[in-house]
């Protein structure tokens, strides 16, 4: 028989060579992890008052610095200079155009002890509009700090890599056109280089693109303002060139109205054109005649075949008697018939001549 001493030496032998053995879990988590118990007693508010809608939380994504110069103040002239031309947040807008105009606005006021980064920080807000305004208020709270945070988080929203993509693509299959002038074209490619400040291409690559994307006579014409090969020369060079002949090209290459005359040849059109183009006016004209509204036809005045009055030969005072209108009106249909029975629908008998022959005298 084992005493109760024997079998506490067994187990506390078994738990000695037994490696295993793991001592139970305490499911009791301590007290500094514990969270202290919600006490509800004493909160005296009533429902609807904890029903209400908190009012913290609402803080801007933009953090301005504290300010500590006294009489500081923004004029109204800046603000509505800021707010003359905002930004929409539209594809075809141009969001470095608008930081350089911001930045432009911003650069004209100066405040004493007041660093111009704030000043941005705090007018910035204004120069947004619509799907902008929406984007900015959607940024997390206290979420820029600084001129740069917000300059970078502006750009890239309303930037994507996919436009700047795009843009670049242009810049390397950038032609000049049929009917573009060099002028032209280099101020066209120059709007592409604007548009993508980061685009990443060096001097040499852009004046390279642009020089094969000329036509033959605006090659012709930069080799000749080099004295040889275009090429040949160094980039700073190479530039002031192109620079040089733009100039000169956009004084030379102005549009000159001609005024237009009245005859078919038009200056520097052959004549296969201008005969078209007259044959086109023409047609034009016909059909805006027979658009045109008929004009109204005036009405026919009465006159009397006895005296000449104005009223019929049947109310002339001249008649006297119910006979010579009845004789006048037998007279004229036999002559209608007569004239109808023979064809002759434009002969007309004269009236006169014949009325005098009824018995009145002739007039003198």
């Amino acid at each position: 028989m084992r005493t109760r001493s024997q079998s506490r030496n067994s187990n506390r032998q078994q738990q000695q060579v037994n490696p295993t053995f793991v001592e139970p879990f305490n499911l009791v988590e301590p007290i500094e992890n514990q969270a202290p118990p919600v006490v509800t007693m004493d909160d005296t508010r009533t429902m609807a008052q904890l029903l209400e809608a908190p009012t913290v939380g609402y803080e801007d994504a933009i953090v301005v610095p504290e300010i500590t110069a006294d009489n500081f103040e923004l004029k109204h002239g800046l603000l509505t200079l800021v707010q003359n031309k905002q930004f929409f947040g539209h594809d075809k807008e141009d969001p470095h155009a608008h930081i350089r105009y911001f930045n432009k606005i911003t650069s004209t006021m100066k405040f004493p002890n007041v660093p111009s980064t704030s000043v941005k920080l705090m007018l910035f807000p204004f120069s947004l509009e619509g799907a902008a305004r929406i984007w900015l208020e959607k940024e997390p709270p206290r979420s820029i700090l600084t001129w740069d945070d917000l300059v970078s988080k502006f750009i890239n929203k309303f930037f994507p890599p996919s436009k700047t993509t795009n843009l670049r693509n242009e810049i390397t299959r950038f032609q000049q056109r049929f009917d573009e002038t060099f002028y032209e074209a280099w101020d066209r490619f120059n709007d592409l280089l604007r548009a993508c400040p980061h685009h990443g291409f060096s001097e040499l690559h852009q004046l390279d693109s642009f020089y094969i994307a000329l036509n033959s006579n605006d090659q012709d014409s930069l080799n000749s303002a080099a004295g040889g090969n275009f090429l040949e020369k160094m980039p700073c060079d190479c530039l002031r060139i192109i620079e040089s002949k733009s100039k000169v090209c956009n004084s030379r290459n102005k549009p000159v109205v001609a005024k237009e005359t009245s005859s078919s040849s038009t200056p520097g059109i052959s004549p296969d054109v201008a005969e078209l183009k007259d044959m086109v006016k023409a047609l034009l004209l016909d059909k805006k005649n027979q658009t045109q509204a008929p004009t109204p036809v005036k009405a026919v005045e009465e006159s009397c075949v006895t005296c000449g009055g104005a009223h019929s030969y049947q109310n002339c005072p001249a008649t006297d008697g119910n006979v010579y209108r009845d004789n006048i009106q037998e007279y004229v249909s036999q002559v209608a018939a007569a004239n109808f029975n023979q064809g002759n629908t434009g002969y007309r008998a004269p009236i006169a001549n014949q009325i005098r022959s009824l018995g009145f005298p002739s007039v003198q």
